[in-house]
């Protein structure tokens, strides 16, 4: 099998924006307290009237849009997100629905933070074993609404948004687009990131999880570059999971990845989950600042102190 590529990505955020002062006017904290632990300036935020799958259907639009498809052309959604409200009908069936897509299998992935590149590579694989000819990936969180906004220590990181890409198969002849995944997790340490209770709260250990990425990622994505036969030195830019920028740059640094444009969206968007890696890989392409062709390094890692990560051509 030739694999499958990215052909193009597109991204939505709701239209408000909470900035630090907003935040400071709600519970004990300061821009400056805020930007000196997490580098977080502002995050948008949705509506009452704006739902999980309405975030991923506009960011799915923009991607086949992007990539000069119809709905119709896609055979596969998958929803990573892990703020669905409801068991049923699941948020794949409701985003092919709202963008009238006939007939598609339609599954949720639920790996928090590492959602989206856990779809990926499930769209990768169905793909490459001819069950799916085109698929729609969506990384989509409302973490507004499992957050306690009196709480200082979860309420300055959240951001809603969503992220998507349409994976296809690769022409004859050509490389593959995204190169195997290398993905686990710690299932023991499951406690250190939590969405749970009645109603459904954000929590994490903070210091756990900071300790753990900037220490025990940093081999495990450069053996992602391996499996993609390439060095960190190789990629021209680096997108990890936008969850505090004190772990997003001394991990990017510890990788190896020297002459890589570092994404750093989430100092304007905050943490919102699945969504962040496609978020701020679309910018980058939206932007300019990487290259059709251009080898990528996409790493998820958080919730059930889970991980995947995989390199792919920018579309």
């Amino acid at each position: 099998m030739n694999g499958s590529r990215i052909a193009a990505v597109g991204h939505y955020q709701p239209a408000k924006v909470l900035t630090n002062e907003d935040l400071a006017g709600l519970v004990d904290t300061s821009d400056e307290w805020i930007r000196s632990r997490v580098g977080i300036r502002t995050r948008h935020i949705a509506g009452p009237d704006e739902p999980v799958d309405e975030l991923a259907a506009h960011a799915a639009a923009k991607a086949l849009a992007a990539a000069g498809l119809t709905p119709g052309d896609i055979d596969l959604v998958l929803v990573a997100t892990s703020t669905a409200v409801d068991r049923s009908p699941n948020m794949a069936a409701r985003v092919s629905a709202r963008l009238g897509i006939p007939g598609p299998a339609a599954m949720d992935v639920n790996v928090v933070c590492a959602g989206f590149t856990h779809a990926l590579a499930t769209a990768d694989h169905t793909v490459r074993a001819g069950a799916a000819t085109r698929a729609l990936v969506i990384g989509a969180d409302k973490m507004s609404e499992v957050t306690d906004w009196s709480d200082r220590t979860t309420c300055v990181l959240v951001g809603d948004g969503a992220g998507a890409a349409v994976v296809e198969a690769c022409p004859d002849g050509t490389r593959p687009g995204i190169s195997p995944v290398l993905w686990g997790s710690l299932p023991e340490m499951g406690h250190a990131v939590r969405i749970e209770g009645q109603p459904a709260r954000f929590a994490q250990q903070g210091q756990s999880v900071y300790r753990w990425a900037t220490t025990q990622l940093p081999p495990l994505a450069r053996k992602a570059c391996e499996r993609a036969g390439l060095g960190p030195e190789d990629l021209a830019a680096v997108v990890l999971h936008q969850a505090n920028l004190r772990i997003i740059e001394p991990l990017a640094q510890k990788i190896g990845a020297v002459n890589a444009v570092v994404a750093r969206d989430v100092t304007e968007s905050g943490n919102t989950s699945a969504a962040s890696i496609p978020l701020a890989f679309s910018k980058l392409v939206e932007r300019g600042e990487i290259s059709t062709g251009d080898p990528v390094l996409l790493f998820g890692f958080g919730g059930n102190l889970s991980y995947a990560g995989q390199v792919v051509r920018c579309p």
